[in-house]
């Protein structure tokens, strides 16, 4: 559904901080490390894959690799054979994000874009450690919310979330092992798992697309295993020098940008109104915070986006007064934001976020007080989104301990293919710059839209960039990069220096 992956995308937008290359990794042949996998139907969960005969396996994995011989976790994957054997090229991975985005179908859902590309890889699904089906790790059940009063104030929903995240910590923290475990959750932990996966297949090199945070962990696969990277793709990266909270709170101008006039205008009044008095709909009441994000995850994919325009008219009507019926962009939303599937995705991309280099956690200010300024001075130049991206106080805040390792320094030559929107919704294009000079051997497309995420829009229900996908599928097809950066715009590429 795609308002589930939407919530999910983009909670966690990961800083690759300064650190080197330790000798946890350095690759081992496949020789070393190549398992005997035990393959079968996929869980009963997993009904596309199953439908399209994949077969899933577990690879074990050290928890920690610089203790190599200690305990060892699952990670769960899964395989749909490449169609034409005597043109195989080998296996082709990929993330869809998050952090906290579970991937076993992903490189499935990939297929229908890829088109005869499908058919030389094998295509590999995975659900990165702590996740989905990969030795999983919960965060204790949460207390039932405390419905919105009828009144509040952005005092007191501000309050509400402080509290929230600090509990979301205490709980996380405490629950089974997760003392054990959690030190281990990191983005480097991630790829190292990757290269494990490559290794138990009895592969040389792996292939791979990422999106969002997906295409950050690719970053970082290519500067711990530069040699076991073969055909690498990036599609809406992030500034490698920036912190966790920097990028979301980058995210905000953008965002803004995004909105049409009339658009911004009823979403601001609606909000002044959710600040006082949260919008009753079906039900529940929305806050201002609520509806931030739920504002935030719409404008992520596309300008003048149908369902944005429908869930801000459906919510005029009820901040007026109106008993509705809300229709089915909103009443989407609402029964997401009531289940347990949207808990797990948040808890799941915490346990990455504030596991990550750099402290505080993922550079997240510990001081509330912090949040609770940035917030209110955002305000005058960003209303909708500046008290969102400014005051989301992550639950890394109350982490406790360091993380394990520092960040990632990227600073390698690996050929590699990578994709930006220059008015991306929600990470802006000087990120992708940066990320670009520092891969010294990549090739970046732009694309002239304003959206998140480039490649395979079409089968999202978006509107594809025809150029965009044609020159990921020549690269996966032939290796070939293009010779020169170049900018699509419409169906025809135009060649323009972006270096």
């Amino acid at each position: 559904m795609r308002v589930a992956s939407a919530v999910t995308a983009g909670l966690g937008l990961v800083g690759l901080l300064a650190g080197g290359v330790s000798a946890a990794d350095r690759p081992e042949t496949p020789e070393e490390q190549h398992a005997q996998l035990s393959w079968g139907r996929c869980s009963a969960d997993q009904k596309e894959l199953n439908e399209a005969g994949a077969q899933c396996a577990e690879v074990p994995v050290p928890l920690d690799y610089a203790n190599p011989h200690g305990r060892t976790i699952k990670i769960a994957i899964s395989r749909i054979k490449a169609k034409s054997p005597g043109e195989r090229r080998g296996i082709l991975l990929s993330n869809p994000g998050g952090p906290g985005g579970t991937g076993l179908a992903t490189t499935l859902a990939l297929r229908p874009a890829l088109k005869d590309v499908a058919d030389r890889y094998d295509l590999i699904g995975f659900d990165p450690r702590f996740l989905g089906e990969s030795t999983p790790v919960t965060c204790g059940k949460a207390p039932r919310p405390t419905p919105p009063a009828e009144t509040t104030t952005p005092r007191r929903d501000f309050e509400d979330s402080v509290r929230s995240a600090r509990d979301t910590a205490r709980r996380c923290q405490e629950h089974g092992d997760n003392a054990e475990l959690l030190p281990h959750a990191s983005t480097r932990n991630v790829a190292r798992d990757m290269d494990a996966i490559r290794a138990a297949l009895g592969e040389r090199k792996l292939s791979y697309y990422g999106i969002s945070y997906g295409a950050d962990l690719g970053a970082v696969y290519t500067q711990l295993f530069p040699r076991r990277a073969d055909r690498v793709v990036l599609d809406s990266s992030t500034d490698p020098a920036a912190t966790q909270y920097e990028l979301f709170q980058r995210s905000g101008a953008p965002a803004e940008a995004a909105l049409a006039p009339q658009v911004r205008s009823d979403i601001r009044e609606v909000l002044a109104r959710a600040e006082r008095h949260p919008v009753p709909v079906k039900g529940q009441r929305l806050n201002a915070p609520l509806l931030r994000l739920i504002f935030k995850q719409l404008v992520q994919h596309e300008e003048h986006d149908p369902q944005l325009v429908s869930v801000v008219s459906d919510l005029k009507r009820a901040a007026a007064g109106e008993q509705i019926e809300p229709g089915p962009a909103l009443d989407g939303f609402l029964d997401l934001l009531s289940s347990p599937e949207l808990a797990d995705s948040m808890a799941g991309g915490a346990i990455f976020m504030c596991g990550d280099g750099g402290w505080p956690a993922g550079g997240w200010p510990k001081d509330p007080a912090t949040y609770w300024k940035n917030m209110q001075r955002s305000r005058a130049t960003q209303p909708v989104f500046g008290p969102y991206v400014n005051g989301m106080i992550a639950p890394c805040a109350f982490w406790d301990g360091e993380p394990r390792e520092p960040g990632t320094k990227i600073d390698n030559a690996v050929p590699l293919l990578m994709l930006q929107a220059r008015y991306d919704n929600n990470v802006p294009y000087e990120g992708a710059l940066a990320l670009h000079q520092r891969l010294k051997g990549s090739r970046l497309i732009t694309a002239d839209i304003r959206s998140h995420g480039v490649y395979a829009r079409g089968t999202e229900g978006l509107t594809p960039v025809p150029c965009a996908d044609r020159a990921v599928n020549t690269y996966l097809r032939d290796g070939k990069l293009p010779a020169a950066d170049f900018t699509c715009s419409g169906t025809d590429p135009k060649t323009e220096a972006t270096r």
